[in-house]
Formats: C-alpha cells, structure tokens, sequence
C-alpha cells in the first residue's frame, strides 16, 4: 500500500498573492480560494471525471499547492523547495526571465554559479525554488 502525495502546503503572508503567483508561474488554475486557504493544482487535474474512477487514475492527477494565512514573514532559507524544470523543447534562460518579470528574484543560498547546473530564484515572499536544466523525464 502508499500513499498518495497530495499538496505541499506553503505559509505565506498573503495566500491569495501567492497562489495567484504560482498558478501564473506554473499554468496552474486556482481551484479553491477563501481568506484561510488557496488551492493551485496543475489544469491536467480538472480533466475528465470530478472524482477520479479508480486509485490508478486519483494517483496520477499530480500534486497541488496550498497557501495557507501565517503572520510573520519568512525568516531562513526553507528547508524544503521546489524544483522546476523546462522541457529540452523549451528556451530554459527565457522561462527563468519569465519567472523574473512575474516577480521573482535571484537569490544566492552559497550556489557557486559556474559549476551547478540550476538557477535558484525566490518567490515574491522569499520562498526559494530552483530551475533545474531542461529535461525530457
């Protein structure tokens, strides 16, 4: 038996910014918005049925990202961050100035550039996540 990885749930001082900013971010679709929560999940995860039919099909519908209201602001590097990654079809350079005009930052968390192959950029609270080389698995 496992279990079904659901959400990653993000503290954040304003929940409805960054799940706006995610969803831009990713071409996700907010799919549940209250002053307590905002819920981002991948648009794949509206097709078809409400409920998925069986475990295969609930499984495979990908994970999704919550905000939830706290009311201090970040304060040390997460100890947890997402890793994005293009396609090898995409222009990797030109999604990262992407994210840096939705308003991200680069950050420096000790990385020396000339010898990783991510880029690490924050979040508009500050949360690091990293672009990763493009991929094609």
């Amino acid at each position: 038996m496992a279990l079904k990885w659901y959400t990653i749930v993000v503290d954040c001082r304003d929940p409805q910014a960054q799940a706006s900013w995610w969803a831009e971010a990713l071409d996700w679709e907010i799919v549940y918005d209250t002053p307590d929560e905002a819920v981002a999940v991948p648009r794949h995860a509206l097709e078809g049925e409400e409920r998925a039919p069986d475990l295969d099909t609930w499984i495979r519908r990908g994970q999704g990202l919550v905000f939830v209201p706290v009311p201090e602001g970040k304060q040390v590097k997460n100890r947890l961050h997402i890793d994005l990654a293009p396609h090898v079809s995409q222009d990797r350079d030109a999604e990262i100035q992407r994210l840096l005009d939705l308003g991200a930052t680069r950050i420096d968390v000790g990385q020396d550039e000339a010898e990783v192959t991510w880029t690490v950029l924050a979040d508009p609270e500050g949360n690091e996540f990293c672009v990763l080389s493009s991929r094609d698995q």
